[in-house]
């Protein structure tokens, strides 16, 4: 970068809101340490989403309610938020799943404002999923449309009371599971949510494979057990799926879980649209 003699190059300090300082110059901008999610990795992150076959995850939620995306997060993000797990500022409820005999393991839920990487995660995929989820609305006959945005479905949130952030970091050791279940929250909610898998399977720990339950009526229940990699999206439907038959379209209940654990650690991010009343 030049530099004219007679014309040098101013040099200020800019104060973050955390008290740190950064350099900043005419043209140019020396990053501060923090936060730890930083602008150019948010627009990484919003690309390799982009970049994903989304007819290919709309044809797999269409056909069996849930979709793999592989390789969405990069094992350096995976670390820091798993290094995160312990800053509790971050935080606004910490759940013991043993006292509410949810299972065994804990989980703690984000406050707002949600860190750049994980806003940009939920907003992308929100926009993508939007359409599939009034699809199923549409072919079941529910009087349901979602906004195309998810700042507009967090408002309509906010309509009813639900003004809680339902982002969650989950935390199991040996032994750790979790109960089938589904995430509701309250009246709002969207079908579809999605997990990242922060650690790596075989080598971190073993067991703790995700578990979806589908009960189809008039029959047993079909259980699907996964076990996605590190830094892999799950994404599935929260509530119910539409299947055909013949008789047109019906509705296919599911739950989710995980399989104890044998050994190890096992931490997940949950991405979960709607918002939560408390």
């Amino acid at each position: 970068m030049a530099v004219t003699p007679n014309k040098p190059m101013l040099i200020k300090f800019k104060q973050s809101p955390e008290g740190h300082q950064g350099i900043t110059r005419t043209g140019f901008s020396l990053p501060t340490p923090y936060p730890t999610f930083t602008e150019k990795r948010m627009k990484t992150i919003t690309e390799r989403l982009q970049g994903k076959d989304w007819q290919q995850v709309t044809d797999h939620m269409h056909e069996q309610g849930y979709a793999i995306v592989r390789e969405v997060l990069t094992h350096k993000e995976c670390n820091e938020l798993i290094a995160s797990y312990d800053a509790d500022s971050t935080y606004r409820k910490t759940i013991s799943m043993e006292r509410y005999r949810f299972g065994a393991g804990e989980y703690k839920y984000f406050q707002y404002p949600l860190p750049d990487l994980i806003t940009q995660i939920r907003e992308t995929v929100y926009s993508h999923l939007a359409p599939i989820a009034n699809k199923w609305m549409e072919v079941l006959q529910i009087e349901q449309k979602f906004p195309a945005t998810h700042e507009a479905l967090k408002l309509h949130c906010r309509e009813r009371g639900q003004d809680k952030p339902t982002i969650l970091i989950l935390k199991y050791g040996r032994g750790g599971f979790n109960t089938l279940h589904q995430d509701l929250y309250g009246d709002v909610w969207f079908p579809m949510q999605a997990v990242l898998f922060l650690n790596e399977p075989g080598e971190d720990y073993t067991g703790g494979e995700f578990v979806l339950t589908e009960q189809i009526p008039r029959a047993q229940s079909k259980a699907n057990v996964l076990q996605p990699r590190r830094g892999d999206m799950l994404l599935f439907t929260t509530n119910f799926r539409p299947a055909k038959g013949g008789r047109g379209y019906y509705r296919v209940n599911m739950k989710h879980g995980v399989s104890p654990l044998h050994s190890g650690q096992r931490h997940t991010l949950g991405i979960i649209f709607h918002d939560a009343l408390s």
